[in-house]
């Protein structure tokens, strides 16, 4: 069977939003070989956690809003959009139930974000335009670059994509080593940005250019770091699934561990948890 990705709805206030973004993310999915599944933001609770429960992945894909920033302790900017309640509410949701139940987790933009804050971060609510174009747009195929620690969980995604690409395609390396890092050319499509990194969660690609945080990994079990996939990218993987392979194996890496996946055993209480 395939495996099911619950991927929320990105806006509860902005429907043209949601009929051209979706079904991108849902397409890279479907192609990466799992199911998606829409997770709905006026559901109820019960309602909502019933079908997070059909699933074995989470995806957490971007939205026009902004996090609320009191919930990292800062008053809103004048720069900062209205948050949205109801998609915070249900990414809320998810995370829980992805950290409590070691599900795969990969989240993009706003997601990232959600992210985050959800792990006691920061962010910085409004990047100054220069010297790069964080808010270039999707018209932009190639933003910049991200250079990637090649020892993170994304860095070694990418450089098996790239020496892949270049045996299949006899073409240049998507992404070449320079000065230790991996530089990934990217698009961009956003005006925030982590600021500081929540709880567990370790910087594996910055912009070269204005040290901007463009992604982050790691589940909350720091002592064994590969128990759980957890990947955040601020960049947009699923705008270039047809033109880079990284993004490709982004995708089918997650669907990958989703497969693979198997639910973790949750003690109930304390009696059980001393028992052998």
């Amino acid at each position: 069977m395939k495996p099911r990705i619950a991927i929320p709805i990105p806006t509860s206030t902005n429907l043209d939003y949601n009929a051209k973004s979706w079904p991108q993310y849902a397409e890279a999915i479907r192609r990466a070989g799992g199911e998606p599944v829409e997770i709905p933001l006026a559901g109820t609770p019960n309602a909502i956690a019933d079908l997070i429960n059909t699933c074995q992945g989470v995806l957490l894909p971007g939205s026009p809003a902004d996090v609320n920033p009191h919930k990292f302790g800062q008053e809103p900017e004048p720069e900062t959009a209205p948050a949205d309640p109801a998609r915070e509410n249900v990414d809320e949701l998810l995370i829980q139930d992805a950290h409590n139940l070691y599900k795969p987790l990969l989240c993009i933009c706003f997601g990232t974000q959600s992210l985050n804050v959800w792990r006691g971060g920061t962010l910085v609510q409004h990047l100054a335009p220069m010297p790069v174009n964080h808010p270039a747009g999707k018209t932009v195929a190639v933003a910049h670059n991200a250079a990637i620690l090649p020892d993170s969980t994304l860095g070694r995604i990418v450089a098996e994509s790239s020496k892949k690409k270049e045996a299949e395609e006899t073409s240049e390396e998507e992404a070449l080593v320079e000065n230790g890092f991996l530089r990934l050319p990217i698009n961009s499509s956003h005006h925030q940005a982590i600021g500081i990194p929540g709880d567990g969660l370790r910087v594996v690609a910055r912009c070269p250019q204005d040290a901007v945080i463009e992604a982050v990994e790691g589940g909350q079990d720091v002592n064994n770091p590969n128990a759980h996939f957890v990947l955040a990218v601020q960049w947009h993987p699923e705008r270039s699934y047809d033109i880079s392979a990284a993004s490709r194996a982004i995708f089918e890496r997650f669907v990958a561990e989703a497969s693979a996946w198997k639910p973790r055993t949750i003690q109930t209480s304390v009696v059980a948890a001393t028992k052998g």
